[in-house]
């Protein structure tokens, strides 16, 4: 392995690590507030959807209901307070239904 590309493998791995590690120092032992709590505990939820949505108008295949039918399966089991796995293997479980029965 050249020297140039460990170095980049080194860079890429601290670059990563150092926004994990800082939140972790500056909030060690201290309680965030109520509402601020709520706000991260919904971002996943906001990346899933912001990751969903333009997919769901330009499905490859031209069937706008299969990505129809994904994302109502989406919004609904995160509706349902699931975890941000399970919200997305639901979805897949309900599409590949969708597919066996519809296509």
């Amino acid at each position: 392995m050249s020297e140039t590309i460990l170095i980049m493998i080194i860079g890429m791995a601290v670059v990563t690590y150092i926004p994990r590690l800082v939140p972790l120092i500056m909030f060690q032992g201290k309680e965030l507030p109520s509402f601020l709590q709520g706000v991260l505990k919904n971002v996943p939820f906001a990346v899933l959807g912001a990751l969903i949505f333009p997919k769901i108008l330009l499905i490859s295949e031209g069937d706008i209901w299969f990505g129809v039918v994904g994302a109502a399966a989406a919004f609904i089991i995160a509706y349902l307070g699931a975890n941000v796995i399970v919200v997305v293997l639901g979805a897949i479980a309900v599409l590949s239904v969708y597919s066996l029965l519809f296509m």
